[in-house]
């Protein structure tokens, strides 16, 4: 697994490298923003660790620029305590987030659950793809397709749809979404949800604004429609 670190703080990404390293993992650095976007397009990252704050592009931008052409696992390292800004980090395409001061410990159990959901081990009785109606999601490939067409997810936005699929009609609230799909240590609250609900419709459906496969369950939360 190879995981590209951002940050301009050298000697943070050098503490981050080395633990990483001894985690087993292959670690390639950036200090800019720029830097990581043409690391990101031209080397195989499996997840990116990125800074809020850079030189020469901010981490948003770095983010929106990578999900150009990337469903790369991120995870953003900010400063900011502030939810508007963990919010606005996860509408670009995060998939998650941690705030600095960290402890290594932390970054490293987060960088391993998330390579564990976007690359599971198969169980050989696993079947290899979920079809429902039109939707067919490919795990092999972490892959969706809706009407033969592929449509592009970020890690967390498949997790929600595999989810939905395999319990049609089930509701949802958005606690039971975060504590799922993010883990009961989620330092995160239920507006994460809502925002990527929110994308996820953008992705699937015809007019998201009259969802056809992820419904609204007024004051109570989401629910799946198959056909």
């Amino acid at each position: 697994m190879k995981i590209l670190v951002v940050d301009d703080e050298k000697l943070l990404v050098k503490g981050i490298k080395y633990n990483l390293e001894q985690e087993g993992y292959q670690v390639v650095t950036a200090f800019d923003g720029e830097e990581a976007v043409r690391l990101a397009h031209d080397e195989s990252i499996n997840l990116i660790l990125l800074d809020l704050m850079l030189p020469k592009m901010d981490g948003l931008s770095v983010c929106r620029a990578v999900r150009g052409f990337s469903d790369v696992p991120i995870i953003m390292l900010t400063a900011k305590s502030e939810d508007i800004d963990k919010i606005l980090g996860l509408e670009y395409g995060a998939d998650d987030y941690i705030t600095k001061p960290f402890n290594i410990r932390e970054v490293t159990s987060r960088i391993k659950a998330i390579l564990r959901r976007v690359n599971p081990k198969p169980k050989e009785d696993d079947s290899m793809t979920l079809v429902s109606g039109d939707i067919e999601l490919d795990y092999n490939f972490r892959r969706v397709t809706i009407k033969g067409k592929v449509i592009e997810l970020t890690g967390k936005e498949f997790d929600l749809l595999e989810l939905f699929l395999k319990h049609p009609g089930k509701v949802y609230t958005r606690e039971n979404l975060l504590d799922i799909a993010w883990g009961f240590d989620y330092p995160g609250d239920v507006r994460t949800v809502d925002v990527h609900i929110r994308r996820l419709r953008e992705k699937i459906e015809l007019n998201p604004a009259e969802p056809e496969y992820i419904r609204t369950k007024w004051g109570v939360g989401y629910y799946y429609i198959q056909d």
